[in-house]
């Protein structure tokens, strides 16, 4: 009597049939790529006031190991420590601070400032000039109405 084979029977039935002795490999779809890009790394940077308590932490440590874990903590590298001591010791408080990118503020030019006041100067003269001129035709009317000749002065409209 043959012994029924009960692995075969659950492989037919579950559709799963061998070719030539070798199992149908099942391909899987490839996974679909996620349409939301993730958002781009940014470059940690520290404010002055954070190197200077991350310094003052380092200077404290005593013991053996105790910079290491300041340093693994904070997610450091010693070169970034020995950077920060040097711009610190030299007084360098602007390079605690991350520099500003692009083109620098330039100066305004020397006598920029001469211009200024010299166009200032034109205008108050400009402004005298023109309450001279009404006056002195001020005067040219009230001495038409009085009929008294003017002495004679070098004009531009012949008077």
């Amino acid at each position: 009597m043959v012994m029924p084979n009960r692995n075969a029977e659950k492989q037919d039935a579950a559709g799963g049939g061998t070719q030539e002795g070798r199992r149908p490999t099942a391909v899987s779809p490839p996974a679909a790529a996620n349409p939301e890009l993730s958002e781009r790394p940014r470059r940690r940077s520290f404010t002055a006031q954070d190197k200077l308590r991350i310094l003052r932490a380092a200077d404290a440590a005593g013991g053996s190991g105790e910079i290491g874990a300041l340093l693994r903590r904070e997610g450091l590298y010693s070169s970034a420590l020995t950077e920060w001591r040097r711009q610190r010791d030299a007084g360098i408080l602007d390079g605690l601070t991350p520099l500003r990118r692009g083109p620098k503020a330039s100066e305004p030019p020397p006598l920029a400032a001469e211009l200024a006041k010299a166009q200032q100067d034109i205008a108050r003269l400009k402004l005298r000039l023109e309450r001279a001129e009404a006056i002195i035709e001020l005067q040219k009317k009230v001495a038409d109405l009085l009929g008294t000749p003017l002495s004679p002065i070098d004009n531009d409209d012949g008077r």
